[in-house]
């Protein structure tokens, strides 16, 4: 018989890039396990699919849409307010969306993609830590994940301020960690390897690149996107709640290759 450490009834989590893949999943098993759920990409439309789904599946109620763009203040201050005014106090921050404009050298992006990438996949974590961090505090307790990504362990010839920006979402997790622990708010960070999603379609559709991963990575694929959403769920729950700082690798073991 479960001891209910994986139970989320009556938690409220907003997840970023909800509307597809990384992001979906993670929303999709949250109201499995009884939270509920605001959904929030760019698009409305998709934002409304997913939330009706998750509405018929788990009960009406159970998720709300809020279209945001990360790369606005205004718009992730509206997720907040209307997650907490629909749904109730946040327990729950899973900063999932991401930008990635730029493919190549660093020699070749421009000022304003670097700084888009630096926007979106950093400050805008740091907004929405700060826009929930009310709720958790009054409650004495709450969970904030980043998607970071193994990038920021690694360097790359096409992705590399991408990276940059995921290695410093993995001190952004420990410094918050580090801050809000006295509050017990947790702080962590999931690193996945390659993922069947459409931001990295670039990479999954290119032949050479996907024979390279197979060879070195030992379970011999690409992970998908409910892969990740266990550790989220684990992140969330009860069953974690002596874990901050921490980044949890999910990659078929691609890190732990030898590169010959």
């Amino acid at each position: 018989m479960s001891d209910g450490s994986f139970d989320l009834t009556g938690r409220v989590a907003i997840v970023t890039g909800s509307s597809r893949g990384i992001g979906a999943a993670i929303a999709r098993k949250y109201a499995a396990h009884g939270a509920k759920v605001a959904i929030s990409s760019r698009n409305q439309d998709a934002c409304d699919a997913v939330a009706a789904e998750l509405n018929s599946e788990f009960g009406e109620g159970t998720a709300i849409a809020v279209a945001a763009s990360i790369s606005r203040k205004e718009d992730l201050q509206n997720l907040v307010d209307r997650t907490r005014a629909e749904l109730g106090p946040i327990d729950i921050l899973v900063c999932n969306a991401a930008s990635n404009p730029y493919y190549g050298p660093m020699a070749g992006i421009s000022d304003d993609q670097f700084r888009k990438i630096m926007d979106n996949n950093i400050l805008s974590n740091h907004w929405l830590a700060q826009m929930a961090l009310p709720d958790m505090k009054a409650a004495g307790k709450g969970s904030m994940i980043i998607i970071s990504s193994i990038g920021g362990m690694q360097g790359s010839g096409s992705i590399g301020v991408y990276n940059i920006s995921k290695a410093a979402d993995f001190q952004l997790a420990r410094n918050l960690a580090y801050e809000l622990g006295p509050d017990n708010i947790r702080v962590n960070c999931i690193a996945p390897g390659l993922i069947q999603t459409e931001m990295a379609r670039a990479l999954w559709e290119d032949e050479k690149v996907m024979g390279y991963v197979r060879r070195i990575t030992p379970l011999r694929r690409i992970g998908q996107p409910e892969e990740i959403a266990g550790a989220a769920v684990f992140l969330a729950s009860d069953a974690s709640t002596y874990i901050t700082g921490q980044s949890i690798v999910i990659d078929g073991g691609t890190t732990i290759a030898a590169a010959l």
